[in-house]
């Protein structure tokens, strides 16, 4: 139910939203996915980004499950084009620095109110080999 309901409300923002607009120089501060968490497992994933050209975007993410293991970083980077008519991304990672966790996904960048956005991608974790839907939100300036 709680997976309806989400994917009912990024059908809605879509339709009421308008793109995010990619420009060189933009920052880009955010939060990684918050869309396959339980209400008391949340935990904070920052990311900043700089997008180096209009269509490209890189970053970093630190993350932390619980107190009990170590912080994670993770770099990231976001090639925006234009597929018809619609503006999506293409979106690679890599956890901890390590190869045998590269991820690779497609995304929309929504503009919800003056730099505010959200960012719903479907992702593929070669690693684990699953596949998931993602979301994140975040600002930019």
């Amino acid at each position: 139910m709680k997976k309806l309901i989400l994917s009912l409300a990024l059908v809605v923002g879509m339709v009421f939203t308008t793109t995010a607009q990619n420009a060189k120089g933009d920052w880009y501060v955010g939060s990684g996915d918050v869309a396959n968490v339980a209400w008391t497992n949340w935990a904070v994933s920052p990311t900043l980004g700089y997008a180096v050209s209009d269509k490209i975007m890189v970053g970093l993410a630190v993350s932390q499950a619980d107190s009990t293991q170590d912080l994670a970083i993770d770099v990231h980077a976001r090639y925006f084009m234009n597929v018809a008519g619609q503006d999506i991304f293409l979106y690679a990672a890599m956890s901890e620095l390590n190869a045998d966790n590269l991820s690779l996904g497609l995304g929309k960048m929504f503009t919800v109110h003056k730099g505010v956005f959200i960012e719903p991608k479907l992702v593929y974790h070669a690693g684990e080999k699953t596949t998931n839907m993602m979301l994140g939100f975040g600002m930019k300036f």
